[in-house]
């Protein structure tokens, strides 16, 4: 089984308009999907731990991660710990100067790595975005928008559908 699993950003929840459109094309390119409520959790942390709680219980053969803003940190912490098949990042809240961020340093095990990144994120750096991808060979789309990427969803659907097709 193929399976894509959500991990929305800190004020965001698992029925965000981002997660609902691009579950749509993950489910038209035949993968299965889920996405997980943080929403209870008090801090990153235990955001990791659910997801990785979550990671123990599935059969599914190939993972991909799929995070925003937070949750692409989160993604990335576990991309880090467990082999997955893909990891598709939105503004990921990557090094950040927040004691709630504790992991500094991100070693993905999975070869196919996308980011889409705002140039006008007022809350995550867009260099962020670009020290990651190139420590890790990531594609990387820098596009004209704010952090939550609200003006560019049709982008956003085509290159989900782009990173899924190419798994």
């Amino acid at each position: 089984m193929n399976l894509v699993i959500f991990s929305h950003g800190k004020e965001s929840g698992p029925d965000g308009s981002k997660i609902k459109l691009l579950r749509d094309v993950a489910e038209k390119n035949h993968f299965e999907t889920v996405s997980l409520d943080y929403r209870q959790c008090k801090n990153a942390d235990e955001r990791i731990a659910l997801l990785e709680n979550y990671l123990e219980t599935t059969e599914a053969e190939n993972i991909i991660l799929f995070g925003s803003s937070m949750g692409g940190y989160v993604s990335t912490v576990l991309a880090c710990k467990k082999s997955v098949k893909g990891l598709f990042l939105l503004c990921p809240a990557l090094y950040m100067n927040d004691p709630e961020y504790s992991f500094r340093e991100f070693s993905p095990q999975c070869e196919h790595i996308e980011l889409v990144h705002g140039w006008q994120d007022d809350i995550v750096y867009y260099e962020n975005s670009i020290r990651f991808a190139k420590a890790n060979n990531a594609v990387l789309n820098l596009i004209t928008d704010g952090h939550r990427l609200q003006n560019s969803l049709e982008f956003l659907e085509n290159r989900f559908e782009i990173f899924l097709k190419r798994l």
